[in-house]
């Protein structure tokens, strides 16, 4: 693996008579918690976009039934409105499945693997 120099590996720089010296414990210990970090980040990513994507599929399911109400109490006329907010709850839901599908493929491959 090939790291970049940055502000905190800077900080591990010992200054010794005018040259830079650094230490092995203190940068190896920076690039570690770096690197946890780094999948902590990423897989928090990746689940706050999953939520997000389950609040938009249920927000667009709330809005069909809602224009579905308004429809059958005679508050609108426009069909068009109608036709579009379940068209989108449909095709969230569709694709909110699919994902769960796929993650839930991927978890009983990873069962599956003998160690």
């Amino acid at each position: 693996m090939v790291y970049k120099m940055d502000i905190s590996a800077i900080t591990a720089l010992n200054n010794v008579n005018g040259t830079a010296t650094v230490s092995p414990t203190s940068l190896t210990g920076m690039l570690a918690e770096k690197e946890k970090k780094a999948e902590g980040t990423m897989f928090e990513t990746f689940l706050n976009t999953a939520i997000d994507n389950v609040k938009t599929t249920n927000s667009y399911l709330s809005d069909a039934e809602n224009e579905k109400i308004r429809f059958a109490l005679g508050e609108t006329d426009n069909t068009h409105d109608l036709t579009i907010a379940m068209g989108k709850a449909s095709t969230a839901l569709q694709y909110t499945v699919a994902i769960r599908d796929k993650v839930m493929e991927a978890y009983k491959e990873l069962m599956q693997i003998q160690i």
